[in-house]
């Protein structure tokens, strides 16, 4: 990463130590079987969040100056295995160091870690799943670790609600719980889609936000583009709700597949992470404390491993 701040903010708001959010990028695509390049994301990303307005009219605010740190991008990449651990233990490094924790993948398969180091510092964790594909089978291609399985294990430890689903394999379904799905088709002759979302989820909430959820005709640079997609403000008209009506704990964002020959799809992903951020905090000082609320019995053992974590 060649970027020294986030978005190129100046130093006094990109600085660990008084910085409330933690962005880490994930350059990761070893099991996607599509298109592949989401490994050159969280560069494309950053590239464009360097050149875009960090001044949000809809809010009037600028959230960077909650403070923002750029953590080293994880690099891990020898098994699916090990990129899964790397993340889940970096991951959980920075909760229990009370901030908000942010990444930026990568393919899917990332938020494996993301989400079991959520699941193990947040009590009843809702995780809500933002995706055109139900990413529910056990085990993908020998690996469970797969971009295809990136929720199965929430499915199985967490509140998992799913939105925007409109591709899956017949074998998901035998896991999907439907009372907790929100298929595309539906959603797009139900104007209360929302609020039934909101109602089921719990108090404490992760976001998980694969791009490629959005419709591909604002943005095409995914490994595998669905047609029938959410749009832009019905999307923010939709995060914004659960900001400000939920204890949003994290969030990641996967997926961006960089394309030379169009740059738009770089800065959606930039903008949404950047709204996201916005939401979370409208209404919050500068200068106010910053509580993630992570709870203190679950910062050493780790319900994958029977040995405790150290940090």
């Amino acid at each position: 990463m060649s970027t020294k701040t986030y978005a190129g903010i100046p130093q006094q708001y990109g600085a660990l130590e008084t910085s409330k959010i933690v962005l880490i990028p994930v350059p990761y695509d070893g099991t996607s079987t599509f298109q592949k390049g989401a490994d050159k994301g969280p560069d494309a990303f950053l590239h464009a969040s360097e050149n875009m307005e960090l001044y949000d009219i809809e809010t009037q605010s600028e959230v960077y100056k909650q403070g923002i740190y750029l953590a080293d991008p994880i690099t891990e990449n020898s098994s699916p295995e090990a990129v899964v651990e790397a993340v889940h233990k970096i991951t959980k490094e920075h909760i229990i160091k009370n901030k908000f924790v942010t990444i930026f993948g990568g393919e899917h398969s990332i938020s494996i870690g993301t989400i079991r180091a959520f699941n193990e510092c947040f009590d009843n964790l809702t995780v809500l799943h933002i995706d055109a594909h139900a990413d529910l089978r056990k085990e993908y291609q020998g690996s469970s670790c797969n971009h295809a399985c990136a929720v199965y294990e929430a499915s199985q430890t967490t509140n998992l609600i799913q939105v925007g689903i409109r591709s899956m394999d017949i074998a998901e379904t035998s896991v999907m719980d439907e009372e907790k799905t929100f298929f595309a088709h539906d959603m797009a002759k139900d104007e209360y889609w929302m609020d039934t979302v909101i109602e089921a989820l719990g108090d404490n909430v992760f976001i998980t936000f694969d791009l490629d959820a959005l419709d591909p005709s604002i943005m095409p640079s995914t490994g595998t583009p669905e047609p029938g997609g959410l749009f832009w403000y019905e999307t923010l008209d939709f995060l914004k709700q659960v900001f400000a009506e939920k204890n949003v704990v994290g969030f990641d964002i996967v997926e961006l597949c960089p394309n030379e020959a169009d740059k738009s799809s770089d800065f959606l992903a930039a903008k949404l992470y950047y709204k996201m951020l916005t939401y979370k905090f409208d209404g919050t000082d500068e200068e106010d404390e910053f509580e993630s609320n992570f709870h203190e019995s679950k910062k050493e053992i780790s319900k994958f491993n029977n040995e405790e974590d150290e940090y």
